[in-house]
Formats: structure tokens, sequence, C-alpha cells
């Protein structure tokens, strides 16, 4: 049957993310092989569908439902699918029943075609945006019910695609050329998810795939033409790639081999150098200082939650502890290996304050302020960490949720 094939995926997908708690990412291959690329985009569609928009589509399940369904029922998985398709995709009614039926694969069909007729036939409408509970409490005690209600509004849109020019002087040139608008100098945003190894300026490298948040670390750290620069936890290499661009002397070091794999494919494929060590930086040693560092280090990643919607199910029951620990332990490295006077950027793109305004220096690192002129418009700091949050950039297209600090080493 015409599109059964994809909604089959879609329901795989969201069984793997839901229930059996794996990266969505990490699940793509297995599940969309063989499909063609019109089906593995409208699997992706679906599923990237149903995780924006879970909480909404789960109420009208249950409005629909005389008992409520358990939330890891295939038929559940199926009428999320067939709905999603109705009402993000405009699947006519008929289609969306006709290939939700089969996917029920021995269970109650007749309860999946009951509460679709029921509710394409009372002209049911996705409820307003909303955050999967847990997290609608979690983030309303951290920041507050706006920031709770802009989360809510960034999830329920695809959000748009930013990349970051190695050459900032022409900003204006590829803006026009590839259609785009900027928010900084060295930044262009595209609307929605793009096929980018199609877009003028991938294969000569003139740019990379870079969230504007995710590009404040590494400019943070000032003009660094010339110095010695490290950058801890650097894969898969947005920052790496401006520090280079920028003139500095780099080493990435990254823990991943196959993350650091995507990392050298990007300086290839920009021509840009650095160099690449495979290591994990509680061990390594280096057997010399620096005069920058940059420390973008692991986290739970919730500020991402704009572009990767499974992390909100995947992290329901996060446990900061661990991560806290090894985020102290790594700046605790990183100055052990500053140049006196040098300077430390530490980054988490988390919206979780634990890992961010919770997160202390060690000993011999002092606040260094950020000023308002290094900031894009829009964003200020506040002494020397900055924050972004979901309400930034509203209007145009929002950005990842990070934390940002900066020290100098003492003299």
């Amino acid at each position: 049957m015409p599109g059964l094939a994809p909604r089959r995926a879609a329901v795989h997908l969201l069984h793997a993310v839901t229930v059996l708690g794996r990266p969505l990412d990490g699940q793509l291959d297995r599940h969309l092989a063989g499909l063609s690329p019109s089906d593995r985009a409208l699997a992706r569609a679906l599923t990237g569908g149903v995780l924006r928009h879970m909480p909404g589509l789960d109420s009208l399940i249950d409005s629909a439902c005389a008992k409520p369904l358990p939330a890891d029922a295939r038929a559940r998985q199926v009428l999320r699918v067939a709905l999603a398709g109705r009402l993000l995709l405009d699947t006519p009614p008929h289609a969306a029943i006709a290939t939700a039926l089969p996917l029920v694969e021995g269970g109650p069909r007749r309860l999946v075609h009951g509460v679709l007729s029921t509710l394409f036939r009372e002209g049911a409408e996705l409820p307003p945006p909303s955050l999967p509970p847990i997290w609608a409490e979690r983030w309303g005690n951290a920041w507050g019910e706006a920031e709770v209600a802009a989360a809510a509004h960034r999830l329920a849109g695809v959000p748009p695609t930013d990349l970051a020019l190695k050459d900032a002087g022409r900003t204006a040139e590829w803006a026009e050329k590839l259609g785009a608008v900027s928010l900084m100098p060295g930044h262009l945003r595209l609307p929605g998810s793009q096929a980018v190894e199609a877009l003028p300026g991938f294969d000569t490298g003139d740019w990379w795939v870079q969230d504007i948040a995710a590009g404040l670390p590494a400019r943070l750290l000032g003009p660094v033409g010339g110095l010695e620069v490290l950058d801890l936890c650097a894969a898969p290499g947005g920052k790496t790639l401006q520090l280079a661009a920028a003139g500095a002397r780099v080493t990435a070091l990254d823990l991943s081999a196959s993350r650091l794999k995507r990392l050298r494919a990007n300086l290839q494929r920009t021509g840009l150098d650095a160099q690449v060590v495979e290591a994990d930086a509680l061990i390594w040693e280096p057997g010399r200082r620096f005069d920058a560092i940059l420390l973008d280090a692991p986290c739970s990643a919730t500020g991402t939650f704009r572009r990767h919607p499974d992390l909100l199910y995947l992290k329901a029951d996060l446990d900061l502890g661990r991560l806290v620990a090894l985020q102290s332990a790594l700046m605790r490295q990183a100055a052990r290996w500053l140049k006196p006077g040098g300077r430390l950027v530490y980054a988490v793109c988390s919206l979780e304050p634990a890992e961010g305004e919770g997160a202390s220096p060690p000993a011999g690192l002092q606040a260094d302020p950020v000023g308002l002129s290094e900031l894009p418009p829009g964003l200020s700091p506040a002494g020397n960490t900055v924050r972004t949050l979901p309400s930034l950039w509203g209007e145009a297209g929002g950005a990842d949720g990070f934390f940002i600090a900066r020290y100098r080493a003492g003299a």
C-alpha cells in the first residue's frame, strides 16, 4: 500500500525512542534502509512531528478512548503517526485510517479505527504546543512560565538552519547568494531544514552548519590570530573551524574516534588546519601550556531540544550528578594548561542551571567580564557569563540554549 512503509518506519522509530530509550539519529539508518528518498523524508517528518507534538496528540487519543492506552502500546504509536499525518501533513482522513490499520499487526484494529474515525468526524484540531509535563515543571521552576511557553513554541516548529562563514567579511555576499538573513557578521540563517550538501559554498568549504548560539563560545575567546588554542571536547568541529578560520594554531582534542572522523572531514572540506588529538582529556598531558582554551563540556544537551526533540523523552529521568562532576574535572584540567593571563571559555548546550550557573571555576581563574559589543543584538551578558534561553530571537527562529562563562588565569 502506498505510504505504508514510511509510516511503519515511523512507528518503529518512535518505539526505539520512547520505549527503548535510543537516540533518534542512531536509529535512522537502520529503520529507513531500503526506502525511497521521498519515503525517507515522510518517515522523518512523521516521526519528528510526533516528537514535537506528543502531549497534544496523546490528549486527543485519550479523549477518544474509553480507557487510556498504555504509553508503550503499539496502538498508541500507530495513532500518533496517523494523527500527525492528518493534522500536520494534511493526509486525507481515509488515507490516514487505511495506512494505520495494517500497522497494528494483530492488535486492536477496531479501537484504532474507532479512535481515528471519531476524531476525524469531530474535526479534531491539534492542541496548542506544549512541553512534556516533566520539562514544563522543571524549566518553569528554573526560568519561569514565559520561558516554558517560548520553549513549547520553539519545539512545535522545525528550527532554521544556521551557517557559520569561514570569512565573516563576505557575510553580505553570501546572504544574497543563498537568500539568507544574518543576525551577526559571519552568521547566516536559512528557513527550516535544508539539504546543505546541495547549497552553493558547501563543496568549496565556505561555510559549515552551526547554530548561532553554538558559535558564541569561540567568539568570546576574542582575537586568537597567532595564538596557541586548545579546543577541548572538540568534535564534530564547528568551534575548531571557527578558531582555525580566525588564525589560531588549534589543537582539537576529543575522546570519540567516530566524531573526530567528522571533524577531520570538515577540516578537509573547508581547507582549514588543526592538530587533531584522540585522547581522554582527564588523563592526557599536552606537555605545554596554551594561550587560550575552549571547553565545550559534555552535558545533558537539553538546550538543543528544538533540533533534537527526542532528548525530551530520552532524558526525562536526568541525573546531573555525574555530568556536573565531569564538567568540574575538565575545567580543573583546562586551568592547569593555561598560560599566565590566558583566557578560558567554558560552555554547555544545556538549560539546566546546575550545569551552567551552578558551575564554579577552580582556584586560579578570575572572572573575565563579557562586553555587550561582543554579542549579537538582542543578547546581553551578566558579568562574565552569557545565557541563551528559548525566548531569545523568537521572531527570527530562536537559538539553542547555552551557558557560557569566561575566565582569565592569574599572572
